[in-house]
């Protein structure tokens, strides 16, 4: 390959990492075409770009790249696919999930998530369980509208109740 099409390619993955907050390096090798089209399926259904490079060239993307990767260097050997993502658990997730229909594959070598590296196969239940961005702002969403909840909630059961009571008391007279 010349110079100028592997500068072209580390351009091209690097502009592509640029786009995604969170990169999952994976071992896939030892899956057979039709698991690796199951496998490409599954992440495009749940909007998770995966991308089979050369580790030189991943490396040389990641060194271009404004986000600091160096911590994953190391993990740049035998075969590497990139799963990537916007949304931080959603290649752990997919890789649980395709592990039940498909043996152990495929395996995570490591992670970055959101400024955060994670290293080994044992981080993937750790990566499944961060909540995405979204979940984050529900969360809090529904933790500032608990209070209000609470008062309005608390308000009608008193009306009720007084209501209730005057209702007695108009009773009781007649």
């Amino acid at each position: 390959m010349k110079k100028e099409d592997k500068e072209i390619i580390i351009a091209k993955i690097s502009n592509t990492l640029s786009e995604y907050s969170c990169v999952y390096l994976t071992q896939t090798s030892g899956l057979d075409a039709e698991k690796t089209s199951a496998l490409r399926r599954a992440c495009f259904k749940d909007s998770i770009k995966m991308l089979c490079v050369k580790n030189t060239l991943l490396k040389k993307a990641f060194e271009a790249s404004e986000t600091d990767y160096s911590e994953l260097y190391d993990l740049l050997h035998g075969e590497t696919t990139l799963l990537l993502s916007n949304t931080g658990n959603a290649p752990a997730k997919l890789i649980k999930k395709f592990r039940q229909k498909n043996d152990t594959l495929p395996l995570l070598k490591g992670a970055y998530v959101e400024e955060t590296v994670y290293v080994g196969e044992e981080q993937l239940d750790t990566l499944s369980h961060i909540k995405s961005k979204n979940e984050l702002i529900a969360d809090v969403i529904g933790l500032l509208q608990s209070p209000a909840k609470n008062v309005v909630s608390a308000l009608q059961s008193g009306a009720t109740k007084l209501h209730g009571i005057l209702e007695t008391l108009s009773n009781k007279e007649n």
